[in-house]
């Protein structure tokens, strides 16, 4: 239980996210603390975008000149229904423009964010830009973030994928399910799980959750019971069930503050080789798993 799996999501550097999230976006003088102590942890990955506020920019000022982070940023969507040359150049402008952000002149990946961007028709225009962009030497691999087995089903038919992001938590264990999981490492895919504490709700007490989960609350209350009985707090559980996923070679933190990092360092250090069954605590309604459908209320 190493922290060399773990990988640093930006989204929280840029804007106030996450259902937990009561703190709202951390200073630069904090994200310049979480760096350093994910530096000295050895988490090598940073995974960002341009649609996650002005997380670039902030790296941007606060990375060291010479770092070891593998830098992962996404794709520009692209809003037409048709892709022609100039959406497509359009995604390769936004792409230089976060290199300048983050003040690089090269990063490990790009990822097209809204896989259904590939599913358009044109989609060839956009991965010949992605695959021009490794050609001049400003990207390393190009991948996709996914929602769910069918658009990976569909990504993979149009181009040859070395990453891709995928949701992966205790309640959202639909792609070990389907075989998508064992697929993708098949074909050499490198995996990234992201959502691991599902926006944090994995953490909250299930009596202070958001009505629009009363579905899951006697589902959440049992699974917190059971991790008294396995020894585990619940930070420690959802990494437990991410890290010990054979295939996944990255899974993503967020965080607000350097103390937040370090708290999930601890939580993982303190693990033992713990085998816990986690597969009867899935959720199969979608609507309650995938964050891009929840409508809170207030």
């Amino acid at each position: 239980m190493t922290p060399g799996k773990l990988g640093l999501g930006t989204v929280q550097f840029g804007s106030d996210y996450g259902v937990s999230n009561d703190k709202g976006k951390p200073s630069i003088e904090e994200v310049a603390r979480i760096l350093e102590a994910a530096s000295e942890a050895g988490i090598s990955v940073l995974d960002c975008a341009p649609a996650y506020g002005d997380s670039e920019s902030i790296l941007g000022r606060v990375l060291p000149a010479k770092h070891r982070f593998r830098i992962v940023t996404k794709t520009s969507p692209i809003r037409a229904e048709r892709i022609g040359k100039a959406d497509a150049d359009h995604v390769k402008e936004t792409f230089l423009r976060s290199l300048e952000n983050l003040h690089q002149t090269s990063v490990y990946g790009l990822l097209v964010h809204h896989a259904e961007d590939l599913l358009k028709p044109g989609s060839e225009h956009l991965v010949e830009t992605l695959q021009s962009l490794v050609t001049q030497g400003v990207v390393q691999k190009i991948g996709v973030s996914v929602y769910n087995g069918r658009q990976i089903d569909e990504a993979v038919k149009l181009m040859t994928p070395e990453i891709v992001q995928l949701p992966l938590n205790v309640l959202d264990q639909r792609l070990i399910d389907s075989g998508h999981l064992d697929r993708l490492k098949g074909q050499s895919v490198e995996i990234h799980a992201r959502s691991v504490f599902l926006q944090g709700l994995l953490l909250m007490d299930p009596a202070s959750i958001n009505s629009y989960f009363s579905s899951i609350r006697a589902h959440l209350e049992h699974y917190r019971h059971s991790l008294k009985e396995y020894d585990l707090t619940p930070v420690q559980a959802a990494l437990l069930f991410a890290v010990n996923q054979p295939h996944v070679g990255t899974v993503l933190v967020g965080v607000c503050s350097a103390q937040e990092l370090r708290e999930i360092l601890n939580s993982l250090s303190a693990l033992e080789s713990k085998q816990v069954d986690f597969s009867h605590f899935a959720v199969a309604n979608e609507s309650v798993i995938n964050p891009s459908l929840w409508k809170l209320h207030a």
